[in-house]
């Protein structure tokens, strides 16, 4: 019995020189082209399965998730840097278990999510009123909102109107992060040995920039935690994941480093992805001024112009909701998630899958695979509509944010990215025009393009964005104020 196909490699190294330098989701599919929806290469003596079928990755990774949910250790990312303790790289261990149990008691469902919507539709309104007042920095002020609405929500923490230290940590940290776990980033992932190499050793650059990370992840995760901790002392603290677990109990050394590297987990988790969905939301937009319409129609239709959209409106917005939807299939956020570990052999579909081998999910491939999407490079937000009697394409949250016994946290994560996510959507809509920018009379075409890394957001591009009449403005004034 023989491993997946895939690329002839060399002797010793394998298939070292095969792996891609960025983007290597693009590079994953076509090996899927070539050799099948499951394929793998060998680096070093390690093994990569890469999966390029959704159907394929739920058979093994969440059917099979006794032996597929482990993770590897990254060694860049996981251990110079320390990103292990969080519960995107924890392995599967009691640890591991604990994490898993307090976010499923606190954040684990969307009926526990919504006593934060209130928090997530206040933080909505003042990113209305910040793109009124200054629309040139849409991406800032995505930014600062993605993570008022997560620092809310993990540490009960209200962000400054200006260059909040806690959203500026954070965004270091997690684009930090976002590096640093790129498959085939960083050599000494597939040389572990190398991470022992001297600082002052020709060829330590990674070691230097590891040790400037760490410092920032561990600010990252310091800094909101005792912040919560003064404030549950002095009897101020704001409901929170954090606050909820501090109250009322004395917690053991284990449980609060538990408690603090969770609560840094859902930031982390929730923030970036976030902050990519939404920059993808304009940029899709500003290209597609027809959907744009057909969502204004619905929301004028169902809400009217006095007031703005709630959550409390989602179930008569379908064509809203369905947008939201393909923002997140036409823009993969995390394009092949972290990897999963095998911890036994196992023989699937024919093929062996050795014990310490790493699975990689292709979900950029997932949500551009024809067989599933018609047109899969079409933004169409129709595709999850029932129209004209045919069923609706399947649910891209299925795939996009993870497999396996994982998902509590990735569920977590979707229920919080995906409602505000959701509500920013909404209320954009209701009040501003979105389309190209004009400048000299020239019209600038944005490009959608994808950043390199387990996060990716949208190549940096230009729209226009007014308000769509002065009743809009004063609704936005009169909603943030």
């Amino acid at each position: 019995m023989s491993l997946p196909p895939g690329p002839m490699g060399l002797p010793l190294v394998g298939n070292l020189c095969d792996m891609p330098a960025d983007k290597e989701w693009l590079t994953f599919a076509r090996w899927g082209e070539k050799y099948g929806d499951i394929c793998s290469v060998t680096v070093l003596g390690q093994t990569l399965v890469i999966l390029n079928c959704a159907k394929i990755a739920n058979d093994m990774l969440d059917k099979k998730s006794a032996i597929y949910s482990d993770r590897p250790v990254l060694q860049m990312g996981g251990e110079l840097v320390g990103w292990k303790n969080t519960m995107v790289l924890l392995p599967y261990s009691d640890r591991f278990r604990r994490y898993r149990r307090l976010f499923h008691s606190l954040i684990g469902t969307p009926s526990a999510v919504k006593q934060f919507h209130p928090s997530e539709e206040f933080e909505a309104r003042k990113f209305l009123r910040s793109v009124l007042m200054n629309p040139d920095d849409l991406s800032g002020h995505v930014r600062k909102t993605a993570g008022a609405v997560i620092l809310r929500i993990s540490h009960g923490y209200e962000v400054k109107e200006k260059d909040d230290p806690f959203v500026a940590i954070a965004d270091r940290a997690t684009e930090q992060f976002s590096l640093s776990t790129a498959p085939g980033g960083f050599l000494v992932d597939l040389i572990p040995a190398m991470r022992h190499i001297p600082l002052w050793f020709p060829g330590a650059g990674f070691r230097h920039k590891a040790n400037e990370w760490a410092a920032t992840l561990q600010e990252m995760v310091d800094c909101p935690y005792a912040f919560v901790k003064q404030q549950v002392a002095s009897g101020t603290a704001q409901t929170s994941f954090t606050s909820t677990l501090l109250e009322n109990k004395q917690l053991t050394a284990e449980e609060e480093l538990d408690l603090k590297w969770s609560a840094a987990s859902l930031y982390s988790g929730a923030a970036d992805t976030t902050v990519s969905a939404l920059n993808s939301f304009f940029l899709a937009l500003s290209l597609h001024p027809h959907v744009l319409k057909k969502a204004q129609m619905e929301i004028d239709a169902i809400v009217g112009n006095e007031r703005l959209p709630t959550y409390s409106d989602r179930s008569s917005l379908p064509y809203v909701n369905a947008l939201a939807l393909e923002v997140l299939r036409w823009h993969t956020v995390v394009p092949t998630a972290v990897p999963h570990r095998v911890m036994q052999d196992d023989v699937h579909d024919g093929y062996f899958i050795p014990k310490g081998a790493l699975v990689i999910p292709n979900i950029w491939n997932f949500t551009h695979d024809a067989r599933v999407y018609k047109n899969p490079f079409v933004f169409n937000p129709e595709r999850f509509l029932a129209l004209k009697g045919e069923a609706p394409e399947p649910d891209p949250r299925e795939v996009c944010f993870g497999f396996g016994r994982r998902r509590v946290f990735l569920r977590s994560g979707l229920h919080l990215a995906d409602a505000s996510i959701f509500i920013s959507c909404a209320m954009s809509l209701a009040v501003f025009d979105i389309s190209k920018r004009v400048e000299n009379g020239v019209t600038i075409e944005p490009i959608h393009g994808n950043t390199t890394g387990t996060i990716s957001h949208p190549e940096p591009f230009q729209c226009c964005i007014k308000p769509r009449s002065e009743k809009a403005i004063s609704l936005i004034l009169a909603e943030s104020s």
